[in-house]
């Protein structure tokens, strides 16, 4: 055995990064693996909302998004074509993850944290430690590696099944003329699915489609075809960096961990099911995740599963039920309806959405009333 760290974390991403600024402010030594060199790119939307902006602050990191625009604005098209745009409470920015994910990486090594490519392959919990490879060993080790995590199937469990997974087809394309706002466009056909555009600031925007897995294999020119459908006037042929990823939804999560292991982020299928959205889940279970293993590794499964409960047990199973409502296509259109008319109605979904939200009894009313509306014909 050559090393023996207090933590290790396997994965830095975002949730990985997260885990070890939290481990380091507990005092831990921690080591930070990838299988990556950073900079490197990410398949994401790369949109950040506020309520990951406020856990970075939490951790002490400032100028996660400097140089890049805040996006004021939202518009959400429903399956049926009605759509709403207003304000959001709270800025939101568009950062590549080849730049966020970077500048979080650098801010755990600033911390103290030791960062090394290393691709891991076996996890053993023995003799009061995990042991990584045969040779890395730690006190507790959070495992961030994504939705092909190796520590969640070294707990023995497996991936997302269908229906709790989704598949997305992310790209650059030049930004869509008007005032910026973020973009998500959902479909009649095929749904639970949408496409989205997110300007960066720098003419570009991310685009991209998604639609939850049903059973049956989904190709690229799929992906591409209902892409260009729903973002008339984004031509795929002009489309950049173009990469596929999973999405592993949070209406089926496996356990947060086991004695010295536990998941956060992607690896914990931490994906919001009602928008995608990923990147606040995972800055929060990764800090959480970090400091229950620095705090206690030999129960740190336990504490940080008390930890997730407290903080967003109640967000999760709302975000479910707004999931399982979701997936007849008239909620959704009644949803975007009542958005319209009521903008706290708006700042409900967009908290369920972006962040922490809960469902509460007036939005339920008020999303009741919209069923009865109408609006303009279906688009394709």
């Amino acid at each position: 055995m050559t090393d023996e760290y207090d933590v290790a974390v396997v994965g830095a991403g975002p949730a990985g990064a997260a885990a070890a600024l939290a481990a380091r402010r507990a005092g831990a030594r921690v080591l930070l693996l990838d299988r990556a060199d950073f900079p490197r790119d990410k398949a994401c939307g790369d949109g950040v909302a506020a309520h990951a902006l406020d856990v970075l602050a939490r951790l002490g990191v400032t100028g996660a998004v400097d140089g890049y625009a805040p996006l004021p604005r939202i518009r959400l098209v429903g399956p049926g074509g009605g759509a709403v745009a207003r304000a959001l409470p709270r800025p939101a920015y568009t950062v590549p993850r080849e730049v966020f994910d970077a500048r979080l990486v650098a801010a755990a090594v600033a911390a103290g944290a030791e960062l090394r490519r290393h691709t891991v392959r076996r996890v053993e919990a023995r003799d009061g430690r995990v042991v990584l490879d045969g040779d890395l060993a730690a006190r507790a080790v959070v495992g961030a590696d994504g939705a092909g995590s190796v520590v969640r199937r070294a707990l023995g469990e497996p991936a997302n099944p269908d229906r709790h997974l989704a598949l997305a087809i992310r790209g650059y394309a030049p930004a869509r003329p008007g005032p910026p706002e973020q973009l998500i466009v959902t479909s009649r056909p095929r749904w639970p699915a949408y496409a989205w555009s997110f300007p960066i600031g720098d003419g570009r925007a991310n685009v991209g489609y998604g639609e939850v897995l049903r059973g049956e294999p989904l190709t690229r020119a799929h992906l591409l075809d209902r892409l260009a459908a729903l973002l008339p006037g984004t031509d795929p042929a002009v489309v950049t960096a173009l990469r596929a990823h999973h999405l592993p939804l949070s209406t089926h999560r496996p356990v947060s961990g086991r004695g010295r292991l536990v998941l956060a982020g992607d690896a914990l299928s931490l994906i919001n099911p009602f928008t995608g959205e990923g990147i606040f889940y995972a800055l929060l279970s990764g800090a959480l995740a970090g400091a229950a293993a620095a705090g206690d590794p030999a129960h740190a499964a336990g504490r940080y599963a008390a930890a997730l409960r407290r903080r967003l047990g109640t967000h999760l199973r709302h975000s479910s039920v707004a999931a399982w409502l979701a997936r007849r296509r008239w909620v959704v259109d009644g949803a975007v309806r009542a958005a319209r008319r009521d903008d706290r109605v708006f700042g409900t979904v967009v908290e369920l959405g972006l962040g922490d939200g809960r469902l509460d009894a007036r939005t339920l009313a008020m999303i009741g009333i919209g069923l009865a509306a109408r609006d303009r014909p279906p688009r394709d």
